[in-house]
């Protein structure tokens, strides 16, 4: 990592009220050091971890991640109920998921089009809507 992506990694956290430790300007360098939007697992983010000599643990990769997404700068997507991705681009955009690579890429925005969400039960109100369109290679 260069100067540069560590300062844009301490900006990144000390922006979100975050306290800069050494694991997570580690972690948030892997993530927004080159300036380029990121979807992650929280296990792709530790082999990242390890191979640029961070020395992160796994349980503190899992850790930091929730920080991140409670503090606002990641958000969170589940595939299948039970894998999380975690995209560094937090406005409201669709997703691709690749079920043949198991990878998520941002979806075209401009290209979706919701008319009408159905009303939200009684005592209850929509807090979010994730679109995730799934794809597969051609037979």
């Amino acid at each position: 990592m260069t100067p540069d992506s560590q300062k844009i990694a301490t900006d990144w956290l000390v922006g979100a009220g975050l306290r800069p430790t050494r694991q997570r300007v580690a972690l948030a360098e892997l993530l927004v050091g080159d300036g380029n939007h990121r979807h992650v697992t929280a296990e792709s983010l530790f082999e990242s971890s390890k191979v640029s000599g961070s020395a992160v643990s796994l349980a503190t990769v899992y850790n930091t991640l929730r920080a991140f997404c409670e503090a606002g700068v990641l958000q969170e997507i589940t595939v299948d109920g039970s894998k999380s991705y975690f995209d560094t681009n937090t406005h409201d955009h669709p997703h691709f998921y690749w079920e043949d690579e198991s990878r998520l890429s941002d979806a075209p925005s401009e290209e979706l089009v919701i008319q009408r969400l159905p009303d939200a039960p009684l005592g209850a109100e929509i807090a979010s809507v994730d679109v995730v369109i799934r794809l597969r290679k051609k037979q």
